[in-house]
């Protein structure tokens, strides 16, 4: 695949992202996900694991790509989570949106912002005035553009990964740009 492709990343890292693993990783994941999607739930611990595998080789960047038609609670979440990225929590809180998937309502997402001790004040003021909608809706355009169509979607290096089948065609994509990278 070369760049010009159209399944491949359309808005490249930011540094507004999200990342979890090595600042200056060969090789980047990047997965457009959604707090209420059980596929982006059991991907979670996969991603987990591949980071640790490949530590110090590898990083990985969430971006939001709520459903909104099939998943009623998925912007909220996403917003409770970049409330939480503004107080230096969003990974926490990525993990605990994801193991309390199915209570994600705005009461419950206030009982996990208590939970990892944030600013209550800038919390709720932050999710009443939808602060991070933008961010949340830019995301969701730079998915369209990049061509997903579902979540979670998975980017290694810029190129689309097909996880239809499976992680393990994630762990083989890292696998591979890591070999070209040697």
């Amino acid at each position: 695949m070369n760049q010009q492709d159209v399944f491949d990343l359309a808005v490249p890292v930011q540094p507004t992202d999200h990342v979890i693993g090595a600042s200056h990783a060969p090789v980047t994941i990047v997965e457009y996900g959604d707090f209420e999607c059980p596929t982006c739930k059991q991907a979670a611990p996969a991603l987990k694991l591949l980071l640790e595998r490949f530590a110090g080789r590898t990083r990985a960047i969430f971006r939001h790509f709520p459903l909104e038609e099939v998943h009623p609670h998925a912007l909220a979440a996403a917003h409770a989570a970049e409330c939480a990225g503004g107080q230096g929590k969003f990974w926490e809180m990525h993990d605990l949106l994801f193991a309390n998937q199915e209570h994600l309502k705005v009461n419950q997402l206030h009982s996990y912002a208590e939970q990892l001790q944030l600013d209550m004040a800038r919390y709720t003021a932050e999710m009443d005035d939808q602060v991070y909608l933008q961010r949340i809706r830019e995301h969701m355009e730079g998915a369209r553009r990049s061509s997903v169509r579902g979540t979670p979607g998975f980017f290694v290096n810029g190129k689309l990964q097909d996880v239809s089948f499976g992680m393990r065609a994630l762990f083989d994509a890292v696998e591979a740009d890591l070999h070209h990278h040697k």
